[in-house]
């Protein structure tokens, strides 16, 4: 956790720059860099009845750690983003309860 989902980003653009990216989100998170996923998934859009590519965004699913963070952990996503050749994306954050959060069947509260 946190778990960071892509779309409209390839996996081929995002992995060179995702060591650096976990390392510097890990920092600001004061958590180790195995706590992060990041998975690119692979969509297709639709628009006007085309196929069209899909919009860059980044899902990032977390346990809420105060606007302060919240802001630079998505100015670090973007600049990575950017610096892997996307020229544009949008960040959206979806927070998790930790009462509601299990692991191996155990909430983390």
């Amino acid at each position: 956790m946190p778990h960071l989902i892509f779309r409209g980003v390839a996996a081929e653009q995002l992995a060179p720059v995702s060591q650096q990216l976990v390392e510097e989100l890990a920092e600001l998170c004061q958590c180790g860099t195995d706590n992060f996923t990041l998975e690119c998934l692979q969509t297709t859009g639709v628009w006007a009845g085309k196929l069209a590519p899909s919009y860059p965004f980044v899902e990032i699913s977390w346990f809420e750690r105060g606007t302060e963070v919240r802001n630079r952990f998505a100015d670090i996503v973007t600049r990575h983003v950017h610096a892997a050749g996307v020229e544009e994306v949008e960040v959206a954050f979806r927070t998790f309860e930790p009462s509601h959060y299990y692991i191996q069947g155990v909430p983390c509260k």
